[in-house]
Protein backbone atom coordinates (compact mmCIF):
# COMPACT_ATOMS: atom_id res chain seq x y z
CA UNK A 1 0.00 0.00 0.00
CA UNK A 2 1.09 3.53 -0.77
CA UNK A 3 -0.46 6.56 0.87
CA UNK A 4 -0.42 9.82 -1.06
CA UNK A 5 -1.15 13.14 0.63
CA UNK A 6 -1.64 16.31 -1.40
CA UNK A 7 -1.21 19.85 -0.17
CA UNK A 8 -0.89 23.35 -1.58
CA UNK A 9 -4.35 23.98 -2.96
CA UNK A 10 -6.27 27.15 -2.29
CA UNK A 11 -7.93 30.22 -3.74
CA UNK A 12 -6.02 32.31 -6.25
CA UNK A 13 -6.88 35.05 -8.73
CA UNK A 14 -6.72 34.62 -12.48
CA UNK A 15 -3.11 34.76 -13.60
CA UNK A 16 -1.78 33.62 -10.26
CA UNK A 17 0.30 30.58 -9.38
CA UNK A 18 0.11 27.64 -7.02
CA UNK A 19 2.42 24.73 -6.33
CA UNK A 20 0.81 21.46 -5.32
CA UNK A 21 2.79 18.87 -3.41
CA UNK A 22 2.19 15.16 -3.02
CA UNK A 23 3.94 13.22 -0.29
CA UNK A 24 4.24 9.46 -0.76
CA UNK A 25 4.54 7.01 2.13
CA UNK A 26 7.41 5.16 0.49
CA UNK A 27 10.28 5.88 -1.82
CA UNK A 28 9.21 6.82 -5.33
CA UNK A 29 11.25 4.63 -7.66
CA UNK A 30 12.12 5.01 -11.30
CA UNK A 31 9.62 2.35 -12.37
CA UNK A 32 6.70 4.30 -10.87
CA UNK A 33 4.44 6.38 -13.04
CA UNK A 34 3.18 9.49 -11.24
CA UNK A 35 0.52 11.89 -12.39
CA UNK A 36 -1.88 14.66 -11.49
CA UNK A 37 -5.56 14.39 -12.30
CA UNK A 38 -8.32 16.92 -11.72
CA UNK A 39 -12.07 16.81 -11.38
CA UNK A 40 -14.23 19.87 -11.75
CA UNK A 41 -17.71 19.96 -10.23
CA UNK A 42 -20.09 17.84 -12.27
CA UNK A 43 -17.31 16.62 -14.56
CA UNK A 44 -15.36 13.41 -14.93
CA UNK A 45 -11.88 13.13 -13.54
CA UNK A 46 -9.30 13.92 -16.20
CA UNK A 47 -5.60 13.34 -16.57
CA UNK A 48 -3.64 16.58 -16.55
CA UNK A 49 0.03 15.62 -16.44
CA UNK A 50 2.19 12.51 -16.18
CA UNK A 51 5.77 11.51 -15.53
CA UNK A 52 6.17 8.05 -17.01
CA UNK A 53 8.47 5.40 -15.61
CA UNK A 54 11.01 6.27 -18.28
CA UNK A 55 11.01 9.91 -17.22
CA UNK A 56 8.99 11.35 -20.09
CA UNK A 57 6.43 14.00 -19.20
CA UNK A 58 3.08 14.51 -20.87
CA UNK A 59 0.52 17.28 -20.47
CA UNK A 60 -3.07 17.84 -21.40
CA UNK A 61 -3.30 20.46 -24.16
CA UNK A 62 -5.12 22.97 -21.97
CA UNK A 63 -2.26 23.18 -19.45
CA UNK A 64 0.81 22.64 -21.60
CA UNK A 65 3.18 25.57 -21.20
CA UNK A 66 1.52 26.72 -17.97
CA UNK A 67 1.85 23.71 -15.66
CA UNK A 68 4.89 21.62 -14.82
CA UNK A 69 5.06 18.22 -13.10
CA UNK A 70 8.20 17.09 -11.31
CA UNK A 71 9.30 14.41 -8.89
CA UNK A 72 11.92 14.28 -6.17
CA UNK A 73 12.57 10.62 -5.50
CA UNK A 74 14.99 11.38 -2.68
CA UNK A 75 12.23 13.14 -0.74
CA UNK A 76 9.29 10.94 -1.84
CA UNK A 77 7.60 13.97 -3.35
CA UNK A 78 5.73 14.85 -6.52
CA UNK A 79 5.15 18.49 -7.37
CA UNK A 80 2.83 20.37 -9.68
CA UNK A 81 3.70 23.96 -10.48
CA UNK A 82 0.70 25.79 -11.92
CA UNK A 83 1.23 29.22 -13.46
CA UNK A 84 -1.08 31.66 -15.23
CA UNK A 85 -4.10 30.00 -13.67
CA UNK A 86 -7.51 30.42 -15.26
CA UNK A 87 -11.03 30.01 -13.85
CA UNK A 88 -11.42 26.83 -15.90
CA UNK A 89 -8.56 25.29 -13.90
CA UNK A 90 -10.83 25.24 -10.85
CA UNK A 91 -11.11 21.64 -9.68
CA UNK A 92 -10.06 19.12 -7.09
CA UNK A 93 -6.56 17.95 -7.97
CA UNK A 94 -5.50 14.38 -7.24
CA UNK A 95 -2.07 12.83 -7.03
CA UNK A 96 -1.73 9.37 -8.62
CA UNK A 97 0.91 6.66 -8.58
CA UNK A 98 1.08 3.38 -10.49
CA UNK A 99 3.81 0.90 -9.67
CA UNK A 100 5.55 -1.74 -11.75
CA UNK A 101 2.79 -4.24 -10.99
CA UNK A 102 0.08 -1.85 -12.21
CA UNK A 103 -1.23 -1.21 -8.71
CA UNK A 104 -2.82 2.24 -8.58
CA UNK A 105 -2.94 4.67 -5.68
CA UNK A 106 -4.73 7.98 -5.22
CA UNK A 107 -4.48 10.87 -2.83
CA UNK A 108 -7.51 12.42 -1.18
CA UNK A 109 -7.42 15.51 -3.40
CA UNK A 110 -6.82 19.20 -2.85
CA UNK A 111 -9.15 21.98 -3.98
CA UNK A 112 -7.90 24.64 -6.36
CA UNK A 113 -10.19 27.59 -6.97
CA UNK A 114 -9.34 30.34 -9.46
CA UNK A 115 -11.41 33.51 -9.22
CA UNK A 116 -12.05 35.73 -12.21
Amino acid sequence: QVQLVESGGGLVQTGGSLRLSCAASRTIVASDTVAWYRQAAGQQRELVATIESGGNTNYEDAVRGRFSISRDNTRNMVYFQMNNLKPEDTAVYYCYLRNLFKNEYWGQGTQVTVSS
